[in-house]
């Protein structure tokens, strides 16, 4: 390749680099509110079994309540995801600080496809559960 269809490589100004870095910072502090709330989702999920057997047994003692045992391994597997986020984050966060530092700022873009495949599946799995245990109304 001759030197005209190089891309051109002009110095970084520190303000610019300053902009990239609190704009990582930004991204990285979304993720990991994801990560929260998906580990928070995990737990409301893991306890509503043990919570609609309880109200069950309050409200009809002695009659047997309906086992929703999936909810627990469910919820832990949210718990599990949110804290894979939060690591995967962090992980990003440095490959893209340095990514700055050495002027070669690419998107993540196999990263983000896979964090949505996994939100989607899991989502897909949710309400299959959902489905499945749901009582004829």
């Amino acid at each position: 390749m001759d030197e005209k269809n190089l891309p051109s490589q002009r110095p970084v100004s520190d303000y610019q680099k300053g902009s990239e870095h609190l704009a990582a910072e930004r991204t990285f502090l979304a993720w990991i509110r994801t990560s929260i709330a998906i580990i928070s989702l995990g737990f409301v999920v893991a306890k509503f079994g043990v919570w609609l057997r309880e109200l069950g047994e309050r409200l009809n003692p002695g009659v047997p309540m309906h086992r929703t045992a999936a909810s627990l391994p469910i919820g832990i597997g949210m718990m599990t995801l949110g804290a894979a986020l939060a690591l995967l984050a962090l992980w990003h966060f440095h490959l893209v600080n340095q990514a700055v530092e050495e002027g070669k700022v690419r998107p993540n873009r196999a990263m983000v496809v896979s964090v949505a495949i996994t939100i989607a599946v899991l989502v897909i799995v949710v309400v299959v559960y959902l489905l499945l245990t749901a009582e004829n109304a």
